[in-house]
């Protein structure tokens, strides 16, 4: 079968007949991208926009809204309960990003290395698995299940301290304002440790197993492999993890909401519940409107900036195999 090829006209095929075959346009695959486009732009660029619009102005849910211009923005600068909130949630960046981060680390090397090599992939599986059991259940769920187990009088946790003769350690987890956003922390470390794990287990299964023989066999123990070989080998896995981390833990409102409605006093009080309270508790809709934008344009900065931190780290990743 011979092909023709003509400037200007379309390829075709020779069949051994004789006869022509013209082949068919390539179709666009635009089309197929037009649900997904126009989907998008009715949940999220349709709706952001109209809250930033609200944001400029003074509006109590009803009624036509008064446009005030900046006076939100300017309001929110000197509002110490949101700056006392977005302090809050820069403490759940460190329970659910960073933590989690180190601690996925260390689990998933031992899970890959050590639990893999002496005791066989399903036992692996099985504890990662176990691991990521928080990230299925619905926060509602997770939360009241906690505010049970750290209930004041008849907490699972202080039962167990009783148990054990430390009665005196014994406290008001969720109801203490000194360390009720410890225990919210503690609760979103165990929530979101198993997403990092899975993560990084997967980087682990396509680093190179060559470079961990040969430092070995070099004498390196195996934190100076993990340090120096398979750290450098999964760090766009890292990025990838540390982004979506501290995305979530800026946009966090299930675990709050469930567990101390941001109390008490505003203790765990963060932005996005800040919002809410603002929204739909103080009828504020304007002012309300001004935190989440603000929120987001955080969010999308954040975001912008884990992508190409990810895209240097995979160019680099690419040039040094080359």
């Amino acid at each position: 079968m011979t092909v023709t090829v003509e400037r200007g006209a379309p390829v075709t095929h020779r069949r051994p007949g004789g006869r022509r075959a013209r082949r068919r346009p390539r179709t666009s695959y635009a089309l197929f991208l037009l649900p997904g486009v126009v989907a998008f732009a009715v949940v999220i660029v349709v709706p952001f926009l109209m809250n930033t619009a609200v944001g400029f102005t003074d509006w109590q849910g009803v009624g036509t809204p008064d446009w005030s211009g900046l006076a939100n923005y300017r309001a929110l600068l000197r509002d110490s309960e949101f700056w006392a909130s977005f302090r809050h949630s820069l403490f759940m960046v460190v329970a659910m990003a960073a933590v989690p981060t180190a601690v996925g680390l260390v689990l998933a090397a031992a899970l890959f290395d050590y639990v893999g090599k002496h005791f066989g992939t399903r036992t692996a599986s099985v504890l990662r698995a176990c691991f990521y059991l928080p990230q299925v259940l619905p926060i509602a769920v997770a939360g009241i299940v906690w505010s049970w187990i750290l209930a004041p009088e008849d907490g699972s946790l202080n039962a167990l301290l009783r148990a054990v003769g430390l009665a005196s350690w014994q406290r008001d987890w969720l109801g203490d304002p000194d360390i009720a956003l410890y225990s919210v922390m503690g609760v979103m470390v165990w929530v979101q440790l198993g997403f990092p794990l899975v993560v990084f287990m997967a980087g682990l299964q396509r680093a190179d197993p060559q470079l961990q023989e040969a430092a070995e066999l070099d004498g390196a123990g195996w934190w100076r492999r993990f340090w120096h070989v398979t750290l450098p080998q999964i760090r766009p896995e890292i990025y990838v993890v540390l982004t979506w981390c501290c995305i979530a833990a800026l946009k966090v409102f299930g675990a709050v909401y469930v567990l101390t409605k941001g109390g008490p006093g505003g203790a765990t009080d963060v932005p996005s519940y800040f919002s809410f309270t603002t929204f739909f508790e103080k009828t504020q809709v304007g002012y309300g409107a001004a935190i989440s934008t603000v929120l987001t344009v955080i969010i999308l900065v954040l975001s912008a900036v884990g992508l190409k931190l990810q895209t240097r780290a995979e160019d680099a990743e690419q040039g040094a195999s080359a």
